[in-house]
């Protein structure tokens, strides 16, 4: 069989939101790109993922030219709930910061990202198989996949991993170079979908002794809840009525008796856990997103931070394309870095502290309430947690 080249100046390995908004980013600055994905288009429109917005993240989306949606569909957040002993503190963001979230989700991200993709006719493969990465550690790196029966080798001047944690890109980095950090949590979230009126026009996250609850929303038509369970646990081992009556005992009364119930229209479970790989660059290959860091959903930045490594990387290829400059290049992994790492803490600090552990201890406990009650009675304390949550500067 022939293979059949192809030349271009990015390689973007990943067509979820991280990939295709690179593209997206390179584009509009004149930066030749062709974006391989290992799923079909249907696939991965058809992800369930988180659905909040940082601030920054916005503003990202509205000045590349993708805000029309965004702004008109999406929820603007001015804060959220923290429940805890049968009660409600409200962190208000608005106040402490501010700025604000938005609840629209990853879907319809990606949605707006495919949308503006066809629009300038972009470079985008589907199913691409077989994906293989070479030469990454010179100056001439390419990228082999199958597609539609056919060889590819798909040659470029730098490739971008944005292919999440099981792609291959970060496979290549040698293994006296890469550097891993894992923390596996001890526990899953049991996630349900349901048509049904959101329980409170701002997030709630729960502090029960029977563990963690979250009242999260798609839209004023589509609520997205969750619990703390097993990670034994099957979604079959939970009926609806089970998990209605589980997530009614972990909310304070005066939650629970508004919450509406109705059918789930989808049901599942997803473990918990922090990972971050260094460097997130090796020779000509740059790691985004999954690829290079994964966050519990408990902090709302996955989306977030894959957005933030985009925007670095847009600005930096940007500056090699225009002038051969490689100073942003140079610094991507490092600038990446810091601010992953920050998000790392706050996706490990929220989760540490509204979930119960299996190895938690009462002197474990009490070190919860105080927490707790020191985010209750502290507005020094409130705008550290609402800083974080709606995004540091990207």
């Amino acid at each position: 069989m022939t293979e059949q080249t192809q030349r271009t100046r990015v390689a973007i390995i990943g067509g979820g939101p991280a990939g295709s908004l690179l593209s997206h980013l390179l584009h509009r600055q004149g930066v030749e790109n062709v974006v391989l994905e290992r799923r079909s288009r249907a696939y991965v429109l058809s992800r369930i993922r988180a659905g909040v917005l940082e601030h920054g993240s916005v503003e990202t989306l509205v000045a590349a030219g993708l805000g029309e949606r965004v702004q008109s569909e999406g929820y603007v957040h001015d804060g959220v709930f923290l429940a805890f002993g049968g009660r409600r503190v409200r962190v208000d963001f608005a106040d402490l910061t501010s700025r604000s979230v938005t609840i629209y989700g990853q879907t319809e991200v990606q949605h707006d990202l495919y949308d503006a993709l066809d629009e300038r006719a972009g470079r985008i493969v589907f199913e691409a198989e077989d994906v293989a990465l070479h030469g990454v550690d010179g100056d001439r790196p390419a990228v082999t996949y199958t597609a539609d029966g056919q060889d590819h080798r798909l040659e470029a001047e730098w490739i971008v991993g944005c292919d999440g944690y099981h792609g291959p890109s970060r496979g290549v980095i040698p293994g006296d170079v890469l550097r891993t950090y894992e923390r596996v949590y001890p526990f899953g979230w049991l996630g349900i979908l349901s048509e049904t009126p959101p329980v409170s026009e701002e997030l709630i996250y729960a502090n029960h002794e029977r563990g963690f609850a979250l009242c999260s929303m798609r839209n004023e038509h589509l609520s997205r809840y969750y619990v703390q369970c097993s990670l034994e646990d099957a979604p079959d081992d939970w009926s609806d009525d089970r998990f209605w009556d589980e997530l009614t005992t972990r909310l304070p009364d005066e939650v629970g008796d508004q919450l509406v119930t109705g059918p789930s229209i989808e049901k599942s479970i997803a473990p918990l856990r922090s990972f971050v790989a260094e460097p997130m660059r090796y020779g000509r290959l740059l790691l985004a997103g999954d690829a290079a860091h994964i966050v519990p959903p408990t902090g709302a930045k996955g989306l977030n931070l894959a957005i933030s490594d985009v925007v670095y990387l847009a600005r930096a290829l940007g500056e090699f394309a225009a002038n051969g400059s490689t100073t942003g290049l140079d610094s991507y992994s490092r600038t990446a870095l810091d601010r992953v790492w920050k998000a790392v803490r706050f996706s490990w600090w929220m989760t540490t502290l509204m979930h119960r552990f299996p190895d938690q201890d009462g002197f474990d406990r009490r070190l919860q309430q105080a927490e707790l009650s020191l985010l209750e009675s502290s507005r020094e304390a409130r705008a550290s947690l609402a800083t974080n949550y709606v995004g540091l500067p990207i």
